[in-house]
């Protein structure tokens, strides 16, 4: 069975006021040709289709036409979408009945009472008489302490008592322990976007493989054997994300068989620039004066968005924003912020104190960021993984 795993697209986002439709459109024309060249047999978006609870129409349209469209171009496809935390769930239940006419199944909420409703059956055809192809459970966002003791387990064993051969499929939008948040604003090991992180084990074993949402940055869970993966964020939605976007082609043969993954990139035709460029999360910081220069050194011709990393005695000028935007003014690129750093004077500065309480509050990776900053050590992504590596044991 060959799925496309995506998830996270929040259509409607606006990048500092400036709309963003155009890449959304872009984005999902290159999913539509992905299908159309691929054809697989199920198509799985894993939550957070839109950025807000509350799109507009104009957005919803923007959805709703998408996914009429990945449907004609390959009309056996089983197209499975489920609510994620930027979602409203009851609004994902509205046209759920009608949606199934076009092999479109939308779980917005869970079901407590009858638990097999999160289970799909993958058929090549329309017709109900079709070959079975495999199960998908579907499982949409929902607050974990919402979630019954062992409710994703109860779904897996009622699929065992149907199944012993075929693949089986699971989605979820959640936080799983272990995973690189990388480009998640206020992130931690235990929180990321709000939601609270998941043992493995909390998610039940059965299925063949877990098709994540939440996390923007494509990967496999360590310890998961690959077969617990996010497809990450098709497209960016801050300037952190700097890493490729796309979405996963699996392709599993029978129950227990190993996973194939095939990434395919989505490429954006405004990307999100920051200057100076860098590799680093952390970024590279320069002057006020050498930042205007890079501004205006950028081609003309490059659509872009624009975040400048500036490094500062005090604080930038009272104007500093107002001459970034009028060196773009000419240009096909867009000025969004400013992000600024104190400049640090390791034989003047003096190392932060924490209280008993923010010590005992605060993640120990937490801990250790702000322990390496007093330092001036970049507390880059080789230090946080030895850090993880390290506690992990124990």
């Amino acid at each position: 069975m060959k799925i496309l795993h995506t998830s996270d697209w929040h259509l409607g986002h606006t990048l500092y006021n400036f709309d963003r439709t155009e890449e959304q459109t872009a984005m999902l024309a290159q999913i539509i040709d992905i299908v159309r060249e691929e054809k697989p047999d199920a198509f799985l978006l894993s939550g957070d289709v839109y950025h807000t609870s509350q799109p507009s129409a104009a957005v919803q349209t923007m959805f709703t036409n998408a996914i009429v469209q990945i449907h004609e171009t390959n009309p056996d496809m089983t197209i499975v979408i489920t609510a994620g935390n930027h979602d409203s769930g009851t609004k994902h239940e509205i046209f759920k009945t009608p949606w199934q006419a076009l092999k479109v199944f939308s779980v917005g909420n869970i079901d407590k009472e009858h638990p097999e409703n999160h289970i799909i059956e993958v058929k090549g055809k329309k017709k109900p008489q079709d070959e079975i192809k495999g199960y998908i459970v579907a499982v949409p966002y929902c607050y974990e302490r919402s979630i019954p003791e062992g409710f994703f387990q109860e779904i897996l064993d009622k699929v065992k008592e149907r199944n012993q051969e075929l693949p089986v499929i699971m989605m979820a939008h959640t936080t799983v322990k272990g995973c690189d948040f990388k480009g998640h604003d206020n992130a931690t090991e235990y929180t990321v976007g709000g939601i609270d992180s998941l043992e493995i084990s909390d998610l039940g074993e059965g299925y063949d493989y877990l098709a994540l949402g939440h996390i923007h940055h494509e990967q496999w869970i360590r310890g998961s054997h690959h077969r617990i993966r996010y497809a990450g964020s098709p497209m960016a939605v801050s300037f952190d994300e700097n890493y490729e976007h796309s979405v996963s082609l699996i392709t599993i043969g029978m129950h227990g068989d190993e996973v194939d993954l095939k990434k395919i990139a989505i490429e954006n035709p405004k990307p999100l620039v920051t200057l100076p460029a860098s590799e680093n999360l952390q970024g590279n910081f320069t002057s006020w004066d050498e930042a205007k220069k890079l501004l205006e050194d950028f081609p003309s011709d490059i659509p872009a968005y624009i975040r400048l990393n500036v490094e500062v005695e005090d604080f930038l000028p009272v104007a500093a924003n107002q001459e970034a935007s009028q060196l773009v003014k000419d240009k096909q690129c867009r000025f969004c912020l400013i992000n600024t750093r104190r400049k640090l004077h390791s034989e003047t500065s003096q190392p932060r104190t924490m209280t008993v309480r923010e010590f005992q509050s605060e993640a120990p990776i937490d801990i250790a960021r702000r322990y390496a900053e007093d330092c001036g050590i970049t507390f880059d992504d080789e230090l946080k993984e030895m850090f993880k590596e390290i506690t992990e044991q124990l």
